[in-house]
């Protein structure tokens, strides 16, 4: 009897560890940022060896890199396409898009439920508390957030934070969509609220070769931004550009207070080459602003900027 009650003892347990660990975050720490192109190889794979079918679940990981200290030749490279000054600071995006290293070997050192050619970037959030000094040493970690379902599909979050001693000074959610066939049928829309009265700050030439530019500082290689050759094999008739490098030209068209939050999302596909407009709405301490095409008017990327 005895027996068999440490045996029953050991088999509780045995699944109480099991389904505790579904929940136990695994940190993984990095002494730099990982290459971005080295987990290439297994996007591409994803072309090959599909997906399993099934329930889907995101890792339940997290990367840290420790120390990171910026390289301040990179981000003059990155402030000359972005638009940003090089005065002393980081843009608190830059961080985001140095975390995308992480979020690339996330998706592909993990069990990551799916085909990441084909994910789409819908909506970023950036908060920054304060001005980052280039000087500063940066602990920079990122993390799933939770699956949600969206109408097309499924959509998740990856949760970036950026430490500077114990101190945050910034957080970033990037959303993608991974679009799954789904018997939920799109919720009626309820009434918008009324569009911010823009008015025409900008026009803007995009060069054709934007996505490669800004690709060879990001790391962010997908061929939807690289050519019109290979964006077609995806479906698009021309290269579109960054949603992220999108984002960035606006903020530095913006006059951003020390500590702010900006949230945008992304719209229609910028394809390259193009003409544009950039369009801003001001009230105190909240700006509007939409980047639309210049001859059929449609939206590109549209965000809100609060000072805090």
């Amino acid at each position: 009897c005895l027996s068999i009650r440490f045996l029953k003892r050991g088999a509780f347990a045995s699944l109480f560890y099991k389904n505790v660990e579904r929940f136990i975050m695994n940190t993984r720490h990095f002494s730099q940022l990982p290459k971005p192109y080295l987990a290439y190889p297994k996007v591409i794979q994803g072309l090959i060896f599909k997906k399993p079918k099934g329930e889907k679940a995101l890792p339940k990981v997290e990367y840290v890199v420790d120390t990171l200290n910026i390289d301040s030749k990179h981000l003059e490279s990155y402030n000359e396409i972005c638009g940003f000054k090089n005065d002393g600071f980081v843009p608190a995006i830059y961080l985001a898009v140095l975390s995308q290293s992480l979020q690339m070997h996330m998706m592909t050192s993990e069990a990551f439920p799916f085909a990441i050619l084909g994910l789409v970037h819908i909506r970023n959030q950036i908060k920054q508390t304060r001005k980052i000094g280039v000087n500063e040493q940066i602990t920079l970690s990122c993390k799933f957030g939770e699956l949600q379902p969206h109408d097309k599909g499924l959509q998740f979050d990856f949760i970036t934070t950026a430490k500077v001693g114990g101190e945050v000074v910034m957080e970033s959610l990037t959303t993608y969509l991974s679009r799954q066939k789904t018997e939920k049928k799109a919720s009626e829309k309820s009434k918008e609220s009324k569009e911010p009265a823009y008015q025409p700050k900008a026009e803007w030439n995009i060069s054709e070769n934007t996505g490669r530019r800004y690709a060879l500082i990001s790391g962010d290689f997908n061929l939807i931004h690289i050519h019109a050759v290979t964006a077609k094999a995806f479906g698009f008739k021309q290269a579109i550009a960054h949603g992220m490098w999108s984002k960035a030209k606006a903020l530095a068209s913006i006059e951003l207070a020390a500590a702010y939050e900006a949230d945008v999302w992304f719209k229609l596909p910028m394809y390259l080459p193009s003409t544009v407009e950039f369009l801003t709405a001001a009230e105190s301490k909240q700006t509007d602003f939409l980047i639309r095409n210049v001859k059929s008017k449609k939206p590109h990327v549209a965000g809100t900027v609060k000072a805090l």
